[in-house]
């Protein structure tokens, strides 16, 4: 299976350039949370947006996936009036080696379902292609329906880092998470939960609003310089952000075929 899932990784988008392989190494620490709040290093994760406002307002992340193509969660409603930064890490500072580009095409997956937030999925094709460097490169997405065991699963994004204060940090924040089974969130959120969700969390960390959009990415523990790869988008979760609760993500390897379609379209 840990074989199956190195060739799986990639298989997908960006294998060219050597996707889910940051450049700078990230630094992971296990005991800490989005909510409550963790820095990454300013680098290490290539493949996370912001999509922001014309006003630099940041309300969604999202993933890079090849130079032309950001994918992210349908419910962060993004608009032809939007901008995708690519390279940022601390939202506060104006001398990162950032890439800001317009948005020339918004396809949202046809089954999403704004009222159960199901196939929370759209692709964002961007103006121009984007220019590789060691802070912007692509994520490797998930083709593979059955995840192995063994895996580091991690979250990133510049949500709000407490689920009563409406505070979102300046700095890229990560976690790492469990995956938990389909059977495990039912029995939290009940029939909510399709074969498009994915769910991760619940154990004391979790993602909360702003991280929207935003990847969960996985690699294998026993191999060595294993690639990261997209299993999940994050969805949606309890209003408040609650850390022993399951949030939903978006499951990536229910649209690889539709993803590669589009992609391969425009």
């Amino acid at each position: 299976m840990a074989m199956l899932w190195a060739l799986l990784c990639l298989a997908f988008f960006g294998s060219s350039y050597g996707c889910g392989i940051p450049a700078i190494t990230p630094a992971l620490n296990f005991n800490q949370k989005i909510v409550n709040g963790e820095n990454a290093v300013s680098g290490s994760w290539p493949w996370q947006v912001s999509l922001q406002q014309q006003n630099g307002f940041h309300f969604c992340g999202g993933s890079l996936i090849n130079q032309n193509w950001v994918v992210t969660a349908a419910h962060c409603n993004v608009s032809p009036n939007h901008v995708v930064v690519l390279g940022e890490h601390d939202r506060s500072s104006s001398a990162e080696p950032i890439q800001v580009r317009t948005i020339s095409k918004i396809i949202t997956y046809p089954g999403w379902n704004s009222n159960t937030m199901n196939n929370d999925l759209t692709l964002l094709k961007l103006s121009s292609p984007v220019q590789f460097t060691n802070r912007i490169s692509p994520v490797c997405l998930n083709t593979n329906s059955n995840l192995p065991q063994g895996l580091t699963c991690v979250t990133t994004g510049w949500g709000r880092t407490s689920g009563v204060a409406n505070t979102t940090p300046a700095q890229l924040q990560q976690v790492v998470l469990p995956l938990v089974t389909v059977y495990q969130c039912q029995q939290y959120w009940g029939s909510r939960i399709t074969d498009a969700m994915i769910c991760a969390g619940g154990s004391g960390a979790s993602s909360c609003q702003g991280d929207s959009g935003g990847p969960l990415v996985c690699r294998q523990n026993n191999l060595q310089n294993a690639p990261w790869v997209q299993v999940g988008v994050v969805s949606w979760g309890t209003s408040n952000c609650n850390i022993q609760a399951p949030a939903m993500y978006t499951r990536i390897s229910k649209f690889s075929s539709w993803i590669n379609q589009i992609v391969s379209s425009y």
